[in-house]
């Protein structure tokens, strides 16, 4: 690809990678690459599915999330509707997680959650990035990083977290709080930018 007038190859194992090898490498990659958008719609798909099922289709929803869901723990509910841009493919439940409605999941990149973790309403979970160069933004690259929120962790109504963070064990992040950075284990965290005000017990 050229970047502001620079050729430029990103190279895996001696050979030149695909954009959906980039992609998991954290590299700059191309969103609409064929592979890329084949792999994203069987996962939207069952999204779909399951934002159309009623509230007396629990059963249906269970096996639904089964299909969408990288990995999914016993006891995990998602309340419809659940958006994500690859349907919830690169996101993966431990045990008894519950999200509230409208959970929305940037999951180009993993997201992983671990047992026992609460979603309020209106979160957003964020793994992909743009460049700040002008020129790769407008070829339409982007690039991801992982989020990790481990066990019994809160993640309060509209809060926001941004690529690579990690929330710590049990952990409380406030309403409304954009979390740029790693939080750790046991504390109550709030604000933009989201900072520790105290412990969580």
């Amino acid at each position: 690809m050229v970047f502001g007038g620079v050729f430029c190859m990103v190279f895996w194992g001696g050979e030149a990678m695909s954009e959906n090898e980039k992609r998991l490498a954290g590299e700059l990659y191309d969103p609409m690459d064929p592979e890329i958008m084949a792999e994203q719609k069987g996962g939207l798909r069952a999204m779909e599915a399951f934002n159309a099922t009623t509230c007396d289709e629990g059963e249906k929803r269970q096996e639904l999330l089964k299909k969408m869901l990288g990995a999914v723990g016993e006891g995990c509910y998602i309340e419809p509707p659940f958006h994500a841009n690859w349907g919830g493919k690169n996101l993966f439940f431990g045990n008894q997680v519950y999200a509230n409605f409208h959970l929305s999941a940037v999951d180009d990149l993993p997201i992983y959650v671990g047992d026992g973790v609460l979603f309020g309403p209106n979160v957003s979970l964020i793994t992909v990035n743009h460049p700040k160069d002008v020129d790769q933004r407008r070829l339409g690259l982007q690039y991801g990083r992982p989020i990790w929120i481990e066990e019994d962790a809160w993640i309060g109504a509209g809060a926001i977290l941004l690529p690579g963070v990690r929330i710590g064990q049990g952990a409380i992040i406030g309403a409304g709080s954009v979390v740029t950075k790693d939080i750790p284990p046991g504390v109550v965290a709030v604000g933009n930018p989201c900072r520790v005000i105290g412990k969580s017990e």
